[in-house]
């Protein structure tokens, strides 16, 4: 399993999720990281519908939607009827969110600092670019 490449992308990531989340539960954020993603999506980009959000954050509808909706009920996000169409909703990070997002950012930069130490500028950007590659064949190759 070691030189599958595939199953070593899939571990890396799943273990930087489960290790994120434990670090949330540790500080007491009732987040997961689902929802982090989503709301540093609005924080970083702004307002955007949930069709977008789904684009943007790798997430699928009925999942969206769940997110989002915890997301109105625990105050972080404000959920109004987009304005040039009327079958969507635009979704926008509020006070309380932003906050938030403020609270948690030290606990991501410092868990991201302990995760990729030891790796050099040059071993960051090869990353990106080899996962960015990998992404743009598959897009490629679904279509």
């Amino acid at each position: 399993m070691e030189t599958n490449y595939g199953f070593i992308i899939e571990k890396t990531g799943k273990k930087i999720k489960l290790e994120l989340q434990r670090k949330f539960n540790e500080s007491n954020f009732d987040i997961t990281v689902d929802q982090w993603v989503v709301l540093l999506e609005l924080y970083s980009h702004g307002t955007q519908n949930q069709v977008e959000l789904c684009e943007r954050c790798f997430k699928d509808a009925p999942t969206m939607t769940r997110i989002v909706e915890l997301l109105v009920k625990k105050e972080f996000v404000e959920r109004s009827p987009c304005i040039t169409d009327r079958r969507k909703y635009d979704i926008s990070l509020n006070k309380k969110g932003k906050q938030l997002i403020q609270k948690l950012l030290p606990t991501v930069i410092a868990f991201r600092k302990e995760g990729w130490k030891d790796l050099t500028e040059k071993d960051i950007q090869h990353l990106i670019r080899i996962t960015n590659k990998i992404s743009i064949n598959l897009d490629n190759y679904v279509r």
